[in-house]
């Protein structure tokens, strides 16, 4: 296998037709081939973003030689059994989040690690180089970091929609939203950060029965904690993340995006009381952070303890969401 990723995309819809001109944009990657149960809409797919293979079985793409890797853009409840037939294929594997639940992750990965391939979540915005500095600088910034508060909200009003469908996407926008705000507890707690206690509420639409809201705190064994709340039917976009330190402070915007231009911002704050300073640091990139998940799969692809690292926190993030939605469900039980 060369060092070039031929990927084959399981799916049509929004999602993946994004993702389609990201791989484009990505050094390492070649978009090869795309499945539909419908070759027309394969067809169409393939004639829009210039894809050479179309097939109306994502079971003849996944074992077909045209392909090193799969993307698999399909509804919450039918990846596991795309993502681990890939794997058994010999294919690596990238799947859209959430999964279904934590031993779903979990056979997953572990079917990627026993066919030596790759599986990585698509998480864009944790391979943005403002992430990684925010994170290699962490402890000079900020000290322990003892509290992370996130909110990613944003309106749906197409009830049609599958996140609307609890028996396609079961947790709704907890799963969908959600699953951010988890990554960003991931991402940005101490690595070895266990997790002690949950409190999480579940707001439903009164027609679907979907989950359209959450909100909930996490408490931890060191004593940090991340609160958190998504949603779909709120009156602006919502991206905001707070990370608090003993030393400083990080304040997002738009932690989920980038600019124009690549580039991504963030807040830091140390001190107060008439002797603190605030800074706008700006990280530059070329490339949004969706495009530079494929260059970092391709490398994950080649390199086994860049892989394993990936698939840790995968599931890392969907332990948490299971929590959080274990616990609305409880939560929703005393109502």
């Amino acid at each position: 296998m060369t060092n070039t990723i031929r990927w084959g995309v399981v799916g049509t819809g929004g999602i993946a037709n994004s993702m389609a001109r990201m791989i484009k944009l990505a050094d390492n990657a070649e978009l090869a081939a795309v499945s539909s149960r419908r070759m027309e809409t394969a067809r169409e797919f393939a004639d829009e973003h210039g894809v050479p293979n179309a097939f109306d079985s994502w079971e003849e793409m996944s074992a077909s030689d045209v392909v090193d890797a799969i993307y698999v853009a399909t509804p919450t409840s039918v990846r596991e059994e795309i993502c681990i037939a890939a794997a058994s294929n010999g294919k690596h594997v990238l799947g859209e989040k959430p999964l279904a639940s934590l031993p779903s992750v979990r056979r997953i990965t572990n079917a990627c690690r026993d066919n030596n391939v790759a599986f990585m979540d698509g998480t864009h915005f944790v391979h943005h180089p403002r992430t990684l500095d925010i994170k290699a600088n962490r402890e000079e910034r900020l000290g322990f970091v003892w509290s992370v508060a996130s909110a990613f909200q944003f309106n749906l009003p197409d009830k049609g929609n599958i996140r609307f469908n609890p028996e396609l996407e079961p947790m709704g926008a907890i799963g969908d939203a959600g699953w951010y705000n988890m990554r960003a507890a991931v991402e940005y707690l101490p690595p070895d950060v266990e997790l002690d206690t949950v409190s999480a509420h579940v707001r439903r639409d009164g027609e679907t029965g979907a989950a359209i809201s959450g909100t909930g705190v996490l408490d931890f064994t060191d004593g940090s904690t991340s609160t958190w709340n998504c949603g779909f039917d709120s009156g602006a976009v919502v991206m905001d993340l707070r990370i608090t330190g003993t030393a400083g402070v990080i304040n997002i915007d738009n932690f989920l995006s980038q600019n124009a231009d690549g580039s991504a911002d963030f807040l830091y704050r140390k001190g107060g009381w008439g002797r603190g300073a605030n800074e706008t640091i700006t990280i530059p990139s070329a490339k949004p952070g969706a495009a530079l998940m494929f260059e970092d799969f391709a490398a994950a692809a080649h390199d086994p303890s860049l892989r394993e690292q990936w698939m840790i926190a995968t599931e890392r993030t969907q332990a948490l969401l299971d929590a959080i939605w274990m616990a609305a469900l409880e939560s929703e039980k005393s109502d």
